[in-house]
């Protein structure tokens, strides 16, 4: 502890208390005394009067963080094919974090588990696409509407890679909509200057890895997001691998990221490309023990964005139409729970298949959105970890029902 600090004094150690600390924390009254030879207190000659801490007000909307407490709780325990999962909901336009959890199931037992928020990372299947389709716009490699047969690719040495289902020819917007696999397997070999025809190329893999990285890390994908919370986790890179592994890397099943990644990957795509810095404080006021009310504000957050997408607006666009097609086209992936929504949401979802400790596979699930499409006031991501069953629609129920409690309670 530090000398500042007496031993019985209480002090903060772990997220929020240990990031403001210094704001928290006050100052104690100190007396001086006079001592005679015989060191007794003679007098007391002064008093320096102590303070105490502020006031931290935050961006958490409490009602709504205990009602997506209660959601992920209850869709576990309906859900027997998973044991946890997570929920970020935050303004893309301020950053404000309006809501953040973790809950974790074990025997009919659920523990809270925010901190997974931050520091557990996760390979985020398909709803990392937007990225892959923006890098590919930027690097040349492909242009809105440019299209690519969705067929099964067979490699040299890589196992067979496709979608769910051939789809045939199809465009970018198609391509997110329906979620392919494929549209985005040409991106990543393109990037790799790799041809398929001839089979030949990718002779650099370390500038292929390099350029795909430079662009996820400007929606904060691999990099710190810049919250005001200690100890950020930054995810897993996996180094530089075969070209089979780099068309992974453009699906979400390589690299791993974490939820608040996620959230904040997904909110510059609604904030038009530029990345705000996530946070939860939202003011430093001076205490009022008088009243009981808010005191004077001594410190207000300004909104900071971190950049912006080195890109045209227009490729932007393009991604926010493929995202609002997947939760109201007529193939879109999400559109079965949210066409009918009346605040319009946009969004992306993502199934990452992983080993499990059996050798058989699990599955992330994963969702990400915002709302209303056209002018957006909240951005959301959804990740639930290593669940069984890759049918089961956990991801989907918790994302509809977030937003429902946004905006139609």
């Amino acid at each position: 502890m530090s000398a500042e600090y007496d031993l019985n004094d209480m002090v903060g150690t772990s997220f929020i208390e240990e990031q403001y600390e210094e704001w928290l924390r006050g100052t104690k009254e100190k007396q001086t005394y006079v001592t005679d030879q015989s060191g007794e207190v003679s007098e007391l000659e002064e008093i320096t009067p102590g303070e105490t801490g502020k006031d931290l007000i935050l961006t958490i909307d409490m009602d709504l963080q205990q009602k997506v407490e209660k959601i992920l709780e209850e869709e576990l325990k309906k859900e027997v094919n998973a044991d946890s999962a997570y929920a970020v909901v935050m303004n893309p336009t301020t950053g404000d974090i309006i809501a953040m959890t973790g809950k974790e199931e074990e025997n009919n037992q659920i523990t809270d588990e925010t901190h997974g928020v931050l520091y557990n990372s996760y390979a985020m299947g398909s709803a990392v696409k937007g990225a892959t389709v923006l890098t590919g716009y930027e690097t040349g490699v492909i242009s809105p509407g440019n299209t690519f047969v969705d067929t099964p690719i067979k490699i040299p040495g890589t196992p067979t890679k496709k979608s769910y289902t051939n789809m045939g020819l199809i465009n970018d917007l198609t391509a997110l909509e329906r979620s392919s696999n494929v549209y985005m397997f040409n991106i990543a070999m393109k990037i790799g200057e790799y041809d398929y025809n001839t089979k030949k190329g990718f002779n650099n893999p370390e500038k292929a890895y390099e350029t795909m990285r430079k662009y996820f890390a400007q929606f904060g994908l691999g990099v710190e997001t810049g919250i005001d919370l200690p100890y950020e986790a930054t995810g897993y890179n996996g180094g530089v691998k075969q070209l089979g592994n780099l068309m992974d890397f453009a699906i979400g099943q390589f690299d791993t990221y974490t939820p608040l990644q996620l959230a904040q990957y997904v909110s510059t795509i609604a904030n038009d490309g530029k990345r705000i810095n996530p946070h939860l404080l939202k003011e430093v006021r001076e205490p009022d023990h008088e009243s009981g009310k808010l005191g004077a504000v001594i410190e207000e957050y300004t909104p900071n964005v971190i950049n912006t997408i080195d890109m045209d607006l227009e490729y932007i666009d393009r991604v926010q139409e493929g995202f609002r097609r997947v939760m109201n086209g007529s193939q879109g992936t999400a559109a079965s729970y949210f066409k009918d929504a009346s605040y319009h949401p946009a969004g992306k979802t993502g199934t990452a298949q992983v080993v499990n400790e059996e050798g058989g596979y699990d599955y992330n699930l994963t969702l990400v959105g915002y709302a209303p499409y056209e002018q957006p006031e909240v951005a959301f991501a959804v990740v639930v970890p290593n669940v069984e069953n890759s049918s089961s629609a956990i991801n989907k129920n918790i994302g509809k029902r977030i937003l429902d409690e946004y905006f139609l309670d």
